[in-house]
């Protein structure tokens, strides 16, 4: 299909919040408008509405709250999403994270939405977490995935390899479907590398204050190199996210702000300062991890990793080529690693440049932007409503 016609073709982005549409999915969105899609997003507004529209994208606030997950709620936004849809009547709606994916797929399959794209961040962890709340969403996924995610018309994005093989066994014939598109797209012009900074030695995390990042491993981890002596600082870059289940209270976020050498910056509105004033960057997720932005930003601008080895961030973080890997919760092992860096300017330079080798071979926002629209492309054609078509082809039900 030519740019010309797909003009014709209306996508809708359907993602819980507007800020992180903008921190997360715009390269994709992007890359979709300037194929010719008419792109709208549909979200809770709340400090980025101008931005979208800006942007040259419709956008269609929703009242749902990324909190809300019981029953009374989840029909609610169904309902809410199914108008949206049958009034707007998208040829391809493209749902960003595991809530739209499972809310918005059964409006889309009421409304009749002829192509969906599902995007599934950190999947994995839905199978191995303890929580009650973690084992009734795998178990959701598991119930409506040949339904809602894996039917003709339709397909599902992942962000590496691990949580492609974990979501492909619960549907094995249907695996084709799944489609590895590695991270959110970095734009390699804005995030250029940076010379490091002078001593003392400062570690950074950027990301939202939750538990399931390890915040509280790397703050301990910290403390130990703090009592060993070390003069290694800490900057902890982000806000709380009380939409979160793991949200870290505020009071933590304060009494971990007031120990020596740390610095809690709060949410910060170009994260490139940040990794200007860093040495190392730092992620202790517990998992959960789709392609970590953070660490693919601090790569992009030379900074070396120490992180946990766990699905997702592994894929940016190669122990022992950009970054040195840990095991999840260990903050011996963490403060062992940070230290080995700290004590190594050689080494941080050497894993510098590699990092920002790794993302620019397949990372930036162009390379993912072009697989993007390259599947909106194959599932048209899989339904027969490619933009040039007409408006009311309806997909063939399993």
């Amino acid at each position: 299909m030519s740019d010309a016609t797909a003009s014709r073709g209306k996508l809708i982005f359907l993602v819980t919040e507007d800020w992180y549409f903008w921190s997360h999915r715009l390269p994709m969105a992007r890359a979709a408008r300037d194929a010719g899609f008419a792109v709208a997003v549909a979200t809770r507004v709340a400090a980025h509405g101008e931005r979208i529209r800006a942007e040259g994208f419709a956008l269609h606030p929703l009242t749902w709250r990324r909190r809300s997950t019981g029953l009374w709620a989840s029909i609610a936004a169904i309902a809410e999403i199914y108008r949206l849809y049958r009034r707007e009547r998208p040829r391809l709606v493209h749902h960003v994270a595991l809530k739209p994916a499972l809310l918005g797929g059964f409006a889309a399959r009421l409304a009749s939405v002829p192509a969906t794209v599902s995007m599934i961040a950190g999947a994995g962890y839905l199978a191995s977490a303890g929580g009650a709340r973690a084992r009734l969403l795998a178990r959701a996924l598991r119930l409506a995935w040949p339904i809602l995610l894996l039917r003709r018309g339709s397909r599902v994005i992942v962000q590496n390899d691990d949580d492609r093989a974990g979501l492909a066994a619960l549907r094995p014939a249907q695996a084709w479907r799944i489609e590895v598109i590695r991270g959110s797209g970095i734009d390699l012009e804005i995030f250029r590398p940076a010379p490091e900074p002078a001593a003392p030695i400062v570690i950074a995390y950027a990301g939202r204050m939750i538990a399931i990042k390890g915040v509280e491993t790397l703050v301990a981890a910290h403390t130990l190199l703090r009592q060993r002596g070390s003069d290694v600082r800490l900057l902890l870059a982000g806000a709380p996210d009380p939409e979160n289940p793991s949200a870290i209270d505020g009071a933590t976020l304060a009494r971990w702000a007031r120990l020596p050498g740390v610095e809690w910056l709060g949410q910060c509105d170009d994260i490139r300062e940040v990794w200007r004033a860093a040495h190392v960057a730092v992620l202790a997720s517990l998992g959960g991890e789709g392609l970590p932005l953070s660490l693919l930003e601090a790569a992009a601008m030379g900074r070396p990793i120490v992180a946990t080895d766990v699905p997702g961030t592994r894929d940016i973080a190669r122990d022992g080529e950009n970054a040195i890997l840990v095991p999840p919760g260990d903050a011996p092992a963490l403060a062992s690693a940070i230290d080995a860096l700290a004590g190594d300017p050689a080494r941080r330079a050497r894993y510098g440049a590699a990092g920002r080798r790794i993302v620019e071979d397949g990372f930036s926002d162009q390379a993912v932007g072009a697989a993007t629209v390259a599947l909106y492309r194959a599932v048209l054609d899989e339904v027969g409503a490619g933009p040039g078509n007409s408006e009311s082809i309806r997909p063939r039900m399993r």
